[in-house]
């Protein structure tokens, strides 16, 4: 009967009517405001003016633009404001007015400056959902302290347990920065339904370093209860064995081993001898662990006489997860992404990009996924929303305000 249902037609974006006010830079809260322009909700991102959010600067990859710039803020409307002006901080407060959500990550006490911290917004706009977005919280021993992704990484030891042996490394990508924005849109959305449900108005917080914290638990328990951290292996797991990288007669490829029945069909399909399968110095996966060396001789050995394709067919046979080791340029032509047509075409000053779209698939829901605005290139047009006439605008600019 399921086959008969008729298929889910497009309709609204689902966040249509919503205006976010974000006074945002780099990665952690133009993530969580992008994910809400996605949705449909209306992004107004507040910019200095002459040079706007300073990730704007990164790079210039991409037709000019930065690519952190391009990733985070498609969909969005950029005004130039300077809000150490009266002027500036009096269109802030207009813009208010007509907001449902206000996201900023500013250094330690400017929210305060400008009224627009939890305490403040409540007094005058409580319609409106604040969410902070900090390094450390906005209270206790750090909160007047900077915080940056890297920074991050080694307070939660995260560098400790990434790299090899000799040597750590930093997660290739601002994991902190992500982890926080995206506990910030699900914090958004969660006070959201509280407003429409209860009509109360929950303030959102949320630091890089306890979201990075949440992501640690793991090695946390395994340190706190185990004795002892997991130690730096590289590309392998380091609690789980064999999961790792292993050479072939013509490349590499990397197999995952997760439970003792796939341990037995590896042993079985692949190395050819079911015996190794309960070798007490492999048969289970803490003993494993115990005798990586010897595992990963074992295996490599019987790797290194196959091609990558013939050890991946007798993976695939075995049951045994497997995967290519990818540069990006192979990633961005991935079959799956193309099979499943996750890119899509997005406007950026000077041109056009592919942007994947949002991981959750809604039925019946399109995602935005909007133009990334050039600085302040919606500034005239929401000023003018907000009854400025042409002389107004003029006289702002003339005096740098926009």
């Amino acid at each position: 009967m399921a086959d008969n249902l008729p298929s889910p037609s497009p309709s609204a974006p689902l966040l249509q009517g919503l205006t976010v006010v974000s006074l945002e830079q780099a990665v952690a809260a133009p993530f969580a405001t992008r994910q809400l322009a996605d949705l449909g909700a209306r992004v107004i991102k507040i910019e200095r003016p002459g040079s706007g959010d300073f990730a704007r600067g990164y790079d210039e990859a991409v037709h000019g633009n930065s690519s952190y710039f391009v990733w985070l803020n498609r969909g969005k409307e950029s005004i130039t404001l300077d809000l150490k002006s009266a002027d500036g901080r009096a269109v802030l407060g207009e813009l208010l007015d007509r907001a449902d959500v206000l996201v900023q990550n500013l250094g330690p006490g400017a929210a305060g400056r400008l009224g627009v911290d939890a305490a403040s917004l409540a007094r005058s706009h409580p319609r409106v959902v604040p969410c902070t977005v900090s390094g450390w919280g906005t209270s206790g021993p750090w909160a007047d302290r900077k915080a940056y992704d890297l920074l991050v990484q080694c307070e939660t030891g995260l560098l400790s347990i990434t790299g090899t042996r000799d040597e750590m490394a930093k997660v290739g990508i601002s994991v902190a920065d992500i982890a926080a924005g995206m506990y910030a849109y699900s914090g958004i959305l969660t006070a959201l339904l509280r407003r429409a449900t209860t009509g109360e108005v929950s303030a959102v917080e949320v630091s890089l370093f306890e979201a990075l914290a949440e992501w640690m638990g793991a090695p946390a328990y395994y340190t706190c209860y185990g004795g002892r951290q997991p130690a730096r292996v590289g590309a392998q797991h380091a609690t789980i064995a064999p999961y790792g990288p292993y050479d072939t007669a013509d490349g590499r490829l990397l197999l995952a081993v997760q439970n003792d029945r796939e341990w037995r069909a590896l042993c079985t399909a692949v190395l050819g001898d079911p015996v190794v399968a309960t070798d007490p110095r492999f048969a289970s996966n803490s003993v494993r662990v115990a005798h990586r060396e010897e595992l990963n001789e074992l295996i490599g050995g019987r790797l290194a006489g196959l091609t990558t394709a013939a050890a991946g067919k007798l993976l695939d046979a075995a049951g045994v997860a497997n995967a290519s080791i990818n540069r990006i340029e192979e990633f961005l032509d991935h079959p799956v992404l193309a099979g499943r047509e996750r890119w899509h075409e997005v406007a950026v000053p000077g041109g056009t990009v592919a942007a994947l779209r949002p991981p959750a698939d809604l039925a019946g829901v399109e995602p935005v996924m909007g133009a990334v605005p050039a600085l302040g290139e919606h500034t005239d047009a929401i000023l003018r929303e907000l009854g400025r006439s042409d002389a107004d605008l003029a006289d702002l600019r003339d005096r740098a305000i926009v």
